[in-house]
């Protein structure tokens, strides 16, 4: 094994009946808190690590660095906290040279910074990294280490019928506090959706969120790319204009189905494959559930695909449970007005022995239009970053800001 490098942990999960084990709470890793404790303003030649050709100027709260994962946005490393001692994942993000980074990478700060619950990923730091000329360069968020997504434990072994029922309830209680705050999260899939050893599941990655707003035509958001295709609702990809919070729902629907069979219940190779398989199972619409479809070469490219019958869901998931399946064809209704949303999913019979609506809290305070951002130049979505970060910081009673010295040669 290289250095710098985690090892992988699988998260081990057992057949238990009635899910008792799964249901205990994690009390170290997925401990939401971080004790208030201010740190002097550090400089980046101060205790700097570079994992895998990229350094990570973070200062000397954090420690024992070992690489997770690299994407198109980020480096992620997991580190020892020197204050609370827990271990937590480092996300390193350059967004400041492009519009659409910075975009993303505000929408995200601006979300976690204001979101607090179980099942979303919390954000316990924030640390901004600055270059030359005391210009921002890098962004660093701190937050809880999860072992890892559902993608690879779908990879690596059969849930059983208590664990998918579990992860499911998981995710509509974050979703119903997501949507409560009048957001979108538009990238739902089992790669955003994190897990310990516990079975503690949070969502994570909002990098592509929206002000759920019907009144308003995004216009700006409507070629922007939006969740993995697998995992798009039909509205999006014909174009609909009506961003709704069913959206989300198409994609819990879809990863439910995929929890049942460990594989993606439609596979699209593009748009066009993608919405002629999701017909292949669901049969072809009734006149009434494309009527949503605005645009009249997508309707009419719906209306002129051949006629197929449904395909029963007990036959594609003969091991499932009735009430199972009656809430799989809830949330993968074609039309998204007829979609059941999170609050009523989360009371369907299915998920019973989890359902509690004293526990399954909703947002102090939705989120409003005037905080989305389309459009802005990349300076002033980097002083919003910043600003955003500054006011994290001081919130919690922690400023650290990692400023490059002049003669600096990093």
């Amino acid at each position: 094994m290289k250095e710098g490098e985690e090892t992988s942990n699988e998260v081990n999960i057992k057949s238990t009946r009635k899910s008792e084990s799964i249901m205990e709470e994690s009390k170290d890793e997925a401990a939401s808190g971080i004790k208030s404790s201010p740190l002097p303003v550090i400089t980046t030649n101060s205790k700097n690590r570079e994992i895998r050709g990229h350094e990570f100027k973070v200062g000397p709260r954090y420690k024992s660095f070992r690489f997770l994962g690299e994407g198109a946005y980020g480096v992620v490393v997991s580190a020892v906290d020197t204050i609370t001692d827990n271990k937590v994942a480092i996300k390193k993000l350059s967004p400041f040279e492009h519009q659409t980074y910075c975009q993303r990478t505000l929408r995200e700060v601006k979300i976690l910074t204001r979101f607090q619950h179980e099942n979303i990923i919390d954000l316990k730091d924030i640390i901004l990294g600055y270059g030359k000329n005391s210009a921002p360069k890098d962004l660093y968020l701190v937050q809880t280490l999860m072992q890892c997504d559902l993608l690879k434990l779908l990879r690596s072994q059969k849930l059983s019928g208590d664990h998918v029922c579990y992860f499911l309830y998981q995710v509509l209680r974050g979703l119903k506090y997501i949507h409560s705050a009048n957001v979108l999260h538009r990238d739902l899939k089992p790669s955003n959706l994190l897990l310990n050893a516990n079975c503690d599941l949070k969502i994570c990655d909002f990098g592509l969120s929206r002000i759920a707003d019907p009144e308003y035509d995004h216009a700006g958001c409507l070629t922007e790319y939006v969740a993995t295709r697998w995992y798009r609702a039909p509205e999006v990809m014909l174009d609909a204009k009506c961003y709704t919070k069913a959206m989300d729902m198409w994609s819990v629907g879809c990863i439910f189905a995929e929890m049942m069979s460990n594989r993606p219940l439609f596979p699209g190779r593009n748009y066009l494959d993608q919405i002629t398989k999701i017909q292949e199972v669901l049969g072809s619409p009734k006149s009434e559930d494309v009527e949503f479809i605005r645009n009249a070469k997508a309707k009419s490219f719906v209306s002129n695909l051949p006629q197929r019958s449904r395909v029963d869901w007990d036959i594609m998931f003969p091991k499932a449970e009735t009430d199972a399946l009656d809430l799989l064809n809830q949330l993968l209704a074609f039309n998204p007005n007829k979609r059941i949303g999170a609050v009523d999913a989360l009371s369907h019979a299915y998920l019973k022995n989890y359902y509690d609506p004293t526990d399954e809290p909703s947002a102090n305070k939705p989120f409003t239009f005037d905080m989305e951002f389309d459009d802005l130049p990349v300076q002033k979505l980097t002083e919003y970053i910043v600003a955003e970060a500054e006011d994290f910081n001081k919130q919690i009673g922690n400023p650290i800001i990692v400023k490059a010295e002049e003669n600096s040669q990093c």
